[in-house]
């Protein structure tokens, strides 16, 4: 049986780290029977070829452009049975001007609130907030987030635009202060796949760097989500 493929494109905004960040994942496909190969350039998905033996895209790429070609390519392979994955900026904040990717994945980073205007000193740890990760109800039962509890984080907090064709395994709420120009509590998505085709889509918000990617459920969320999202057997 031959092994399956595993493509990781990462590139884009730097702060994000996205090879340090994709490293960390690296030895996991492996193990789990990956042959995987990493491109600088997400021009590969214009590869048919190269798309049609891809069993799962790793893309780690913040904000940055995509062809017509690429997008076209990368869309054709996930309808195909391609799997798409990735996390936090990476995937929900790549490519903004292009309204077929943002399709394709489902949801769009809006913002990151910050603190308290006193609180700031100039930093990225300006976005930082302390926050929990809810499980849904359907995300208790589901393989890449069962017997996994609500957990805490301090890092970038998403509020994310989305549409009702995912499938939600995780929220997080945004909740009203004073400084903050929104009247209710917002609730956003945290995790969530999305099926395209014959192929599936998964997203989580948390990454922003590698020291999140380490907590241990962020990283138990990630590496399930990385091989429920991988092509399967129907596709």
């Amino acid at each position: 049986m031959s092994a399956r493929r595993a493509l990781v494109v990462r590139g884009g905004w730097d702060g994000h780290h996205p090879v340090e960040a994709t490293e960390l994942f690296l030895p996991f496909l492996a193990a789990q029977g990956f042959e995987v190969r990493v491109e600088e350039s997400n021009e590969i998905y214009a590869d048919a070829g190269e798309m049609a033996r891809t069993d799962l895209i790793l893309q780690s790429v913040t904000m940055s452009e995509i062809s017509r070609e690429a997008v076209t390519g990368l869309r054709a392979a996930v309808e195909a049975g391609t799997g798409l994955a990735g996390w936090h900026g990476g995937i929900a904040d790549s490519y903004r001007a292009n309204s077929d990717y943002l399709q394709l994945v489902g949801g769009q980073f809006a913002t990151h609130p910050s603190k308290h205007p006193d609180e700031r000193a100039g930093g990225e740890a300006d976005n930082f907030l302390p926050h929990t990760i809810d499980i849904t109800e359907l995300g208790r039962g589901h393989e890449i987030t069962a017997d996994i509890d609500d957990f805490a984080l301090d890092t970038e907090q998403y509020w994310v635009l989305t549409d009702d064709l995912n499938d939600v395994l995780a929220t997080t709420t945004h909740p009203v202060r004073p400084y903050h120009p929104w009247h209710r509590p917002i609730t956003s998505p945290a995790v969530w796949t999305r099926s395209w085709g014959r192929g599936r889509v998964f997203v989580a918000t948390p990454g922003h760097e590698p020291a999140v990617l380490r907590d241990d459920s962020v990283r138990t969320i990630i590496e399930r989500g990385l091989l429920w999202a991988s092509r399967t057997e129907s596709a």
